[in-house]
């Protein structure tokens, strides 16, 4: 039997397997007939691979669950507009043209590792004395698409999942998402690269704010994982570093979370009253039942939450639950909505957009209608007509991430184009020296490149294959019972925002900038001063202690981490009398959208 993506043996024969690659044909034996095993093929003379979270992760041993419209769909649709961009460029990689092989992550780890390798299978070793036929004839192999550099993946954990089986066959990986800071380790991911900064750089810019705001008494939420955890424990070193922000509770959130995980973890928060901040490194999907789990407690207004770019300025997951998410502020890569993304996506329909195999089952999903009788919706929905258009017949905009995909694609193609000017020196299309690509040369390429990006601003990668830090700060405000987040200031080695107090009689306003925090540490005392003189008293100084040692803290807490379902609590003790979180939700902080 012949089926896509796997070798094509022309005669009946069976496989003397090694065990070098036995792990590898079992996983790919196990791909093949699952639901979402299809993939976008684009023929080209040079193929790049893709990896989107098409899907979330299924329930119940499930692999795959329900379409992702912004995360999955806008994002590899970013792919292919670069992808197409490129190839009409007439001065970047002339005649030669780009393919692709996009495939679906489902926004699992394991999964995304056997959907990836489909990319390594034209680079297992061609030795055909494995194989035997049952006729004595030499076999013949269809050999798969080589691919010669990876676009993704969008999770930390999944791009360390798959960088581990790139790196042994010495393809190149860029990133348009994935943030954690253990991937800057080039000893250990030396094929990765990444268009985003990592998380070190965005803990710190999570750390500023907390002071800028006068906090100094939180909680941190991390999604089990490298990218939970390793922001989680970026942004608790450098704040033991600084001083002066204690962690009240460092809470985990299970990669299988139980029934109840989310309300218990809301119980937990709600044990230090106090430390109403959450620093939170949790994946969308995580956010999402973090913010239901507080809904269901009704506790509006109680708690302040400090999001990672992983929330950002995403909108599903506040969706229904904009009163709890009121106030929270989040933290995205600086990055510009793309115009041309915008014409290109709009005028897709069924009718133009037959090489995204996952197309039909956006359409119904983004105009709740059904397609036929194949269609996945059930039949009390209406039918598509096919006359729908996006962004008149539904809401539409632009994910987050669109600039950085198309920057990640940008970034392999001027790289090969820089080397082929370099290997095929006045060749039309591909030279000897190119009709096999070596990905390690390839690699220092991708490194090398230096160009204006879609946002305008320049793709540069360090010696790690990192990003630059840049980032926007927005905080989602209700006005007149519409939603939005606003931009509230930016980041860029150090803080800069534009922030209002606001009440019905009084409004002060003032610049901020880490450079000049010095006049922040005076703000809670400010607030004092208006809001409650009668706490206006000199109180004793405290020694202040971020961590407690295991034996003092056995002694004065009340309940111990083992008492708790998944044991993954961490209290700290802190001696300051005065810690500081925001007012109440009457004269919550705002902000002016007056950033760059």
């Amino acid at each position: 039997m012949v089926y896509e993506g796997k070798w094509l043996v022309s005669c009946h024969c069976f496989f003397l397997l090694t065990a070098k690659f036995y792990w590898i044909l079992t996983l790919m034996q196990r791909t093949h007939g699952q639901e979402y095993t299809h993939s976008i093929r684009l023929d080209g003379d040079i193929i790049l691979g893709g990896l989107f979270p098409v899907h979330a992760k299924g329930d119940r041993g499930v692999p795959c669950g329900e379409l992702k419209k912004e995360k999955g769909i806008h994002r590899l649709e970013a792919m292919l507009y670069a992808i197409d961009q490129i190839n009409k460029d007439p001065d970047l990689l002339t005649n030669i043209t780009l393919g692709v092989r996009i495939l679906d992550t489902c926004s699992r780890d394991t999964y995304a590792l056997e959907q990836s390798l489909t990319f390594v299978q034209a680079l297992i070793e061609k030795d055909g004395s494995d194989v035997k036929c049952a006729n004595g004839d030499p076999p013949i192999f269809t050999k798969p698409d080589k691919i010669s550099g990876v676009i993704g993946a969008a999770a930390s954990s999944v791009s360390i999942m798959v960088a581990n089986i790139l790196r042994l066959f010495k393809i190149p990986q860029i990133s348009y998402a994935s943030t954690a800071p253990e991937l800057s380790d080039n000893t250990r991911y030396d094929f990765f690269s990444r268009v985003v900064p990592p998380d070190s750089y965005q803990a710190q810019a999570m750390v500023d704010i907390v002071t800028a705001l006068g906090w100094n008494y939180v909680s941190t939420l991390a999604s089990e994982g490298n990218y939970g955890e390793s922001g989680v424990e970026a942004f608790t070193q450098i704040s033991r570093e600084i001083g002066g922000v204690c962690i009240a509770q460092s809470l985990k959130i299970p990669r299988e979370p139980r029934p109840g995980e989310f309300e218990k973890i809301i119980k937990r928060l709600l044990e230090t009253p106090n430390a109403r901040a959450v620093i939170m490194f949790a994946n969308e999907d995580d956010i999402r039942r973090i913010l239901e789990a507080a809904k269901k407690a009704n506790q509006s207004g109680h708690f302040l939450w400090i999001g990672s770019d992983s929330w950002g300025s995403k909108i599903s997951p506040v969706q229904q639950q904009e009163e709890i998410a009121e106030g929270a502020v989040t933290i995205l890569p600086k990055r510009t909505s793309i115009d041309g993304f915008d014409r290109y996506f709009r005028s897709r329909t069924l009718a133009n957009n037959r090489r995204n195999v996952w197309f039909a089952e956006f359409w119904e999903e983004n105009f709740g209608c059904k397609l036929g009788s194949h269609g996945k919706r059930n039949s009390n929905i209406k039918k598509c007509t096919g006359l729908e258009r996006i962004a008149r017949d539904s809401a539409y905009e632009q994910e987050g991430k669109v600039q950085f995909v198309i920057d990640a694609v940008y970034s392999m193609a001027y790289a090969l184009h820089n080397m082929h000017k370099d290997l095929c020196p006045g060749y039309i299309g591909l030279c000897p020296r190119m009709s096999t690509i070596d990905g390690k040369e390839l690699l220092s390429y991708i490194r090398a490149v230096n160009f204006n990006g879609s946002a305008g601003t320049p793709v540069v990668f360090n010696e790690n294959g990192d990003a630059p830090g840049r980032y926007d700060i927005f905080q989602y405000q209700i006005t007149n019972k519409s939603t939005e987040y606003k931009v509230i200031g930016q980041w860029t080695n150090q803080l800069h925002l534009n922030m209002y107090i606001q009440t019905t009689t009084l409004t002060v306003s003032m610049s901020l900038s880490a450079s000049v925090s010095l006049g922040m540490l005076y703000m809670p005392k400010v607030y004092i001063i208006i809001f409650h003189p009668e706490q206006n008293v000199q109180k004793r100084k405290r020694s202040f202690k971020a961590v407690v040692t295991a034996a003092t803290m056995q002694s004065k807490l009340t309940q111990k981490g083992n008492d708790r379902p998944n044991g993954e609590v961490k209290t700290e003790l802190c001696e300051s009398l005065e810690t500081n979180t925001s007012s109440t939700k009457t004269t919550y902080v705002s902000y002016s959208n007056q950033a760059n």
